[in-house]
């Protein structure tokens, strides 16, 4: 009986361990940049989904794609300039690349975001040599569907569909660059 009430008030906290950003609420976010394709890349995600602007509130740093080109017949490759921000400063920018072989067949375009929670997971980005490793996926941000991620390994990935064909977010063999301005 004394465990069985043990693990009843316990696992109220045991469900609270990881941050929920969909629990709390979003202040008004106002971000802007001296570049009008952050902006409305930004507008545009936040438009879609609101509850990002939590993450925005609380990364560390994030670094934001714009546009990205994917296209294949065979072999894929995926390309896209992006800027990286440190608590809200713009710090470098950064190029993405990717590489994908097996049955793929069209094209697509989409948008961006990967939000870094802590000082350490951006540092990792910024030594240059950042990759997502073959299982990593994003969240496809849809217009009044609910998302619910958290950091995986100080990292969670946005994407939005902009051109093409795009059920699934695949992120997995992303690599990155990164030059300080």
């Amino acid at each position: 009986m004394g465990r069985g009430l043990f693990f009843f008030f316990l696992l109220p906290l045991l469900l609270e361990a990881g941050w929920d950003p969909y629990k709390e609420e979003v202040k008004n976010i106002h971000i802007y940049t001296k570049d009008y394709k952050i902006n409305k890349t930004i507008e545009e995600f936040l438009e879609k989904q609101p509850k990002l602007g939590l993450f925005f509130q609380k990364a560390y740093g994030f670094v934001i794609f714009p546009m990205i080109g994917k296209g294949g017949v065979g072999v894929g490759v995926a390309y896209g300039e992006g800027k990286v921000y440190e608590k809200g400063n713009l710090i470098g920018k950064s190029r993405l690349t990717q590489v994908t072989v097996g049955l793929q067949l069209g094209g697509q375009g989409y948008s961006e975001i990967i939000f870094f929670k802590d000082k350490k997971a951006l540092d990792r980005f910024k030594e240059g040599d950042f990759s997502l490793s073959a299982q990593a996926s994003a969240v496809v941000i849809k217009k009044g569907v609910s998302v619910d991620i958290d950091y995986e390994d100080g990292v969670a990935v946005f994407t939005l569909p902009k051109v093409g064909l795009m059920y699934e977010a695949s992120v997995g063999g992303q690599k990155f660059d990164f030059t300080p301005y």
